[in-house]
């Protein structure tokens, strides 16, 4: 009933997760990889029967399914909480006060792994849960289109747009990808116009990969028209706009590949690990080119 590439990945994903969730230690691991791979392989052939099409702005399928707690609960057994960390939780409460006043946030983030949002959301969960559930999510086509990534998809709020660093590897496709940006960023500016959201981006417009020579992994740079488009998007919502950079580790959980691929279908490699979160305050776009003496340095 599959195609084999996707019944191949399936295999590999359920051998991953079910060694992954062994190692946790916990007693009843057995059980929570017989759920959580069931739920996940009905979901994963029921998009293949019958393919869910995103929208620019996809918005967090919650019922009759929930799959925004079917990515909580597929994720949680991998993460290792008694070695994982949040920095500065100060200030996601003060993010949180921002967002009840009807302000807006932006979050420079980097990228580490598919999991992301749920690593995010589940560090979140017990301290700021509306953050957790609210959050934005700008996407690349990758996790829409991907047949073992869709189901996850689905429990997000999404900004779905396609990377720069995917853009040209059909060169037939490169219009027709630049009109769905074009509307995807028309989405956002909509979006923020009405207040309260919470807009998680990675400027980068991808993971971060280990240095090939040392094998150390540092975020990967930031694409500067990428963070002043969503500066700009913030400025002239016509509402209060806050930009706060977040650091966040978690690529043992489910590294990429060690290069960009062009094709589809990733094999995922899975762990259990600790993970980190972290923001710094929040900056000020005014303040930073105050003392530039020219228009190019503030550009």
């Amino acid at each position: 009933m599959l195609p084999s590439g996707v019944a191949t990945g399936m295999e590999q994903l359920y051998q991953n997760y079910k060694n992954a969730v062994l190692k946790s230690g916990d007693p009843r691991a057995n059980e929570i990889v017989l759920s959580n791979m069931a739920v996940a392989f009905d979901r994963i052939l029921l998009d293949v029967e019958d393919p869910f099409i995103f929208s620019p702005y996809h918005k967090a399928r919650r019922e009759p399914f929930d799959y925004y707690m079917f990515g909580q609960n597929y994720i949680r057994p991998l993460v290792n909480f008694k070695n994982s960390f949040i920095g500065n939780l100060a200030l996601f409460y003060e993010m949180e006060e921002k967002l009840r006043q009807g302000h807006n946030i932006v979050l420079m983030s980097n990228h580490q792994t598919e999991a992301d949002p749920a690593v995010i959301a589940l560090l979140l969960e017990a301290t700021n849960p509306s953050i957790a559930e609210n959050m934005n999510y700008v996407a690349g086509d990758r996790v829409l289109t991907d047949p073992l990534c869709k189901p996850f998809s689905m429990g997000r709020n999404l900004i779905c747009v396609y990377s720069k660093k995917h853009m040209y590897d059909v060169p037939e496709l490169v219009e027709m990808k630049r009109k769905a940006n074009t509307r995807s960023l028309k989405e956002m500016a909509l979006l923020l116009r009405a207040g309260s959201q919470i807009v998680w981006i990675a400027p980068s417009g991808g993971r971060d990969r280990p240095d090939p020579l040392t094998g150390e992994w540092n975020p990967a740079p930031f694409d500067s028209s990428s963070v002043d488009n969503m500066r700009r998007l913030a400025e002239h919502s016509g509402v209060p706009g806050h930009i706060y950079p977040l650091a966040l580790l978690c690529y043992d959980i489910m590294p990429p590949p060690p290069q960009v691929e062009k094709e589809i279908g990733e094999r995922r490699v899975v762990s259990f690990h600790g993970v980190g979160l972290s923001l710094a305050p929040e900056i000020s776009f005014t303040e930073i080119t105050a003392a530039c003496e020219s228009p190019e340095e503030v550009g």
